[in-house]
């Protein structure tokens, strides 16, 4: 099993990458899904979430409203470090065992939006990072998902920097330009994820 992780910051097209990825036949574990998953209605993970950021947080249906809780956290870096502490560890053991589960063969391909971040590069075989320019990045945000200018790149700000997640990376993807330009790069980086053998 090749164990790899997959970063990038908010905007650079790491979603794009991971689906040509899972096309090639790498086993996707993906942290933002299970970090939804793990905060499901009914979950602990839920449970905890409100027990530390109040009812407020809730949707009228009872779900998550993470544009809520997001603006709390985003603005405070306390409160974000709260909410890890509590969802981190969740989203660390289902990818434990959806690894499990993929066969001694498989290409695993940890989707970690926050790898730099949280210092996970060495829990790797590889990493890929997905690199495009802070104000490509802030375009797509506010083009592509109606974010307002200074809420991207609030969230850019809490997130490691293109330097520091550039220099956790084994294999980089430039996602700079359209979309045609990245599935040769990834069909590249796939060759070498599947040929990589780790070291016993």
């Amino acid at each position: 099993m090749v164990k790899v992780g997959l970063t990038g910051g908010i905007g650079a097209g790491k979603s794009a990458v991971s689906a040509l990825l899972a096309a090639h036949g790498a086993v996707i574990v993906d942290a933002d899904l299970i970090a939804r998953e793990v905060v499901a209605p009914g979950t602990e993970g839920l449970a905890a979430v409100v027990a530390a950021f109040g009812p407020e947080v809730l949707a009228a249906d009872g779900s998550l409203d993470r544009p809520k809780l997001g603006a709390i956290v985003f603005a405070d870096p306390e409160k974000l470090a709260s909410l890890n502490a509590i969802v981190h560890p969740l989203v660390g053991r289902r990818s434990a065992e959806l690894e499990a589960a993929a066969g001694p063969d498989a290409v695993v391909v940890h989707d970690v939006p926050l790898l730099a971040e949280n210092g996970l590069a060495p829990f790797y075989d590889l990493v890929v990072v997905v690199d495009a320019a802070d104000e490509t990045r802030v375009s797509r945000l506010v083009e592509l998902r109606g974010m307002k200018e200074e809420d991207a790149r609030a969230r850019m700000a809490a997130q490691a920097s293109r330097e520091a997640r550039l220099a956790v990376a084994d294999l980089v993807i430039d996602n700079d330009g359209p979309l045609e330009r990245l599935a040769p790069q990834v069909a590249e980086v796939w060759e070498k994820l599947a040929a990589y053998r780790p070291e016993a």
